[in-house]
């Protein structure tokens, strides 16, 4: 038996616009998916063990996507053999935390350990990759690069299909963060090609939007070299406005945003999917954090109380 980890993420500025070869930011969560491999007798194929921790309906309404996840990677990686594969871990799997692409991570990296692989970082990224394309359709690959090799990124997609652009970013000190869980889980293949569509039939329009993220984000790159917290909470809230009109929030997500900017978060914007998962709160400084996890467990939310860089 051999194990793999794969990293929780968050995404300070660029979903659904790291799908079209534009610049992201990512950073992985301290909180992870932990993967056991183990050979077993029986014809070539799985059995599925999962525990990692429960969160609404999510593993009922993601079955098929991880269903294709695992046979992808497994075929990829060809194992030949059947193995019991077993999820655990921290990282409490919803929209929005890059769950699947930890667990995409994780099992390549268990795989590569149980069958001596040796597969390299950049391999079990790919590995990882090929995954999150067989579960969630056509994924940027900022999700798995996150969950792979951790810590704070900047991440282009290579629309061409060379190597992807990963280079790391250091800031001052950690910022704190909350995560607010919705409690609903979306169709990341479902929310992409919605945007696809959507750019498409009012292409004029969805591409001033495209034109203003990327200015937002090269801010974005300065304002965290600086550690200016006042700009980054600022672009923060400019990149919601942004994920709003690509029709990606959603009146559930609008509500938690309220509720965490009412109890002082500096910003706040869905992060991941979107239409349910998570929303990043903006809260340097533990008694912040703290009192805005408060204020979204007494309306009933699931909170993660982490750091970024």
């Amino acid at each position: 038996m051999a194990t793999g980890k794969g990293f929780g993420k968050t995404i300070l500025f660029g979903e659904h616009f790291v799908v079209y070869g534009l610049e992201g930011i990512p950073c992985a969560l301290g909180q992870k998916t932990i993967c056991e491999v183990e050979k077993i007798s029986g014809e070539k194929g799985y059995e599925l063990v999962d525990n990692r921790p429960e969160n609404g309906d999510y593993k009922e309404k993601k079955k098929e996507e991880y269903a294709n996840l695992i046979t992808a990677i497994l075929n990829h990686l060809k194992v030949e053999e059947r193995v019991k594969i077993t999820l655990s871990g921290d990282l409490v799997p919803a929209s929005g935390v890059g769950a699947s692409a930890a667990c995409a991570a994780a099992l390549s990296e268990a795989i590569s350990n149980e069958f001596n692989l040796s597969l390299t970082k950049e391999q079990i990224n790919e590995s990882a990759y090929v995954g999150e394309t067989a579960g969630s359709g056509t994924p940027s690959g900022i999700d798995n690069t996150a969950a792979v090799y951790g810590g704070f990124l900047v991440f282009a997609k290579n629309l061409e299909g060379g190597k992807n652009k990963i280079e790391n970013i250091t800031i001052e000190k950690p910022i704190e963060i909350v995560l607010i869980n919705s409690g609903k889980a979306a169709l990341t293949k479902e929310v992409v090609d919605d945007v696809r569509k959507l750019k498409e039939e009012k292409t004029e329009e969805i591409n001033a939007v495209f034109e203003e993220y990327k200015q937002l984000v090269e801010d974005g790159k300065k304002a965290l070299a600086d550690y200016d917290i006042p700009k980054i909470a600022e672009l923060m809230e400019k990149n919601q406005e942004l994920l709003r009109k690509i029709t990606v929030s959603s009146d559930l997500l609008e509500s938690i945003i309220k509720i965490a900017k009412d109890a002082g978060a500096k910003a706040a914007k869905l992060t991941g999917t979107g239409r349910g998962g998570s929303v990043l709160c903006l809260t340097p400084g533990i008694e912040l954090q703290e009192s805005v996890a408060n204020a979204a467990r007494k309306a009933g939310y699931e909170v993660t109380l982490t750091t970024i860089g």
